[in-house]
């Protein structure tokens, strides 16, 4: 630690642009008895959806519009995603080791190299000392705003025909894709949950254009669609607090986690395969139709390039068995418990590394 021995740990929270990624660095910060330093970072343009090479470094970082990275350099810093873990992994290389890096997620470089890795259960993260393993993503639900949301929507969203179900959509990641066809068959099955009642839907800055046009033409009479971008205000909060059902595309996993946490009913729509992932599985040999996969995670760990694998489906699999959700087009689940609270595990084991 920096100081007397007596002296408070320094510690940053490095913090990129997802919403949902930063919620639960706060989550585990707010828990901690030390003060956090948030240090939020923007990215050069190329680099806010294009993914970087992992390495050391703040090539990808547009310094002019972020927080200092400046000596001294903290403790400790908890971390999240692949382009704020890379500004994290250069301050420690910055500082001769010397500060620890707790990471939420999945790790792009060597796991030994972190202090602590919290990986959901997307993330096929082994089992180390230095890893804890979550079922759900750690954010937490913000009653308070969820509250005024509620005042704020009520005029808008209380008076709508019942049920009001909401459509979270979010978009394509590898290997499943939110193509026009997709986005067809999502509208066609949230249609039935909203019978004689009301679709909102709400899209994200992952649905594509083409993807925002089918929904818009597919959407049912009496239906609403708010598309990401949008002068209005995002009615995302409005709907948290007054639907009566979700349906989220189940590459969301921030906004499936707000939806259980809440205890609401939910349908997960799980996303398609890319048609090139459909189209190798139906026609080559499997071992032929696995060799990507087998590069990537077998091959590339071989010559010291760390690989882990991200299972969506691995996620809501649990929650359906569970009893948390179901899958469409499955009817929503009525009484819904509380689930399982890993944040008292999390906090602790940060805490280890805080004080080691």
């Amino acid at each position: 630690m920096n100081g007397s021995a007596n002296a408070a740990p320094v510690i940053w929270a490095l913090l990129g642009d997802k919403g949902g990624d930063n919620a639960q660095v706060a989550a585990v910060c707010e828990r901690l008895p030390w003060p956090v330093e948030t240090k939020r970072l923007s990215f050069r343009r190329f680099f806010r959806r294009g993914k970087p090479f992992f390495l050391p470094s703040l090539y990808h970082i547009d310094r002019g519009r972020s927080d200092s990275l400046a000596p001294p350099w903290p403790d400790v810093i908890l971390t999240i995603g692949r382009r704020p873990a890379m500004a994290a992994a250069w301050i420690r290389a910055r500082s001769g080791g010397r500060t620890r890096v707790v990471l939420f997620g999945r790790p792009r470089s060597d796991a030994s190299r972190f202090a602590l890795i919290v990986a959901a259960a997307q993330f096929q993260v082994p089992s180390a000392p230095n890893v804890v393993h979550t079922t759900l993503p750690l954010m937490r639900i913000d009653h308070d705003r969820i509250a005024a949301a509620r005042t704020e929507w009520q005029n808008t969203l209380a008076d709508l025909p019942r049920p009001l179900i909401a459509v979270l959509v979010g978009g394509a990641t590898r290997p499943y894709t939110f193509d026009v066809g997709a986005a067809r068959a999502l509208m066609e099955v949230a249609g039935r949950y909203a019978s004689g009642g009301t679709l909102f839907v709400t899209t994200s800055r992952r649905t594509s254009a083409a993807a925002t046009a089918a929904l818009r033409e597919s959407l049912p009479v009496g239906a609403h669609l708010w598309q990401w971008g949008d002068a209005s205000p995002n009615p995302y909060l409005g709907l948290l607090a007054h639907a009566d059902g979700f349906v989220v595309t189940g590459d969301s996993m921030s906004m499936i986690t707000e939806v259980v946490r809440l205890r609401r009913p939910l349908a997960v729509f799980p996303l398609p395969l890319r048609a090139v992932t459909r189209w190798a599985r139906a026609h080559l040999p499997e071992w032929l139709a696995q060799l990507p996969n087998r590069v990537i995670y077998r091959c590339l760990p071989r010559l010291g390039v760390t690989v882990f694998r991200r299972d969506l489906t691995e996620v809501y699999r649990r929650l359906v068995a569970s009893g948390h959700a179901v899958l469409t087009p499955n009817p929503l689940p009525v009484a819904i418990a509380a689930v399982d609270d890993d944040l008292d595990r999390v906090v602790n084991a940060v805490r280890n590394v805080v004080e080691a």
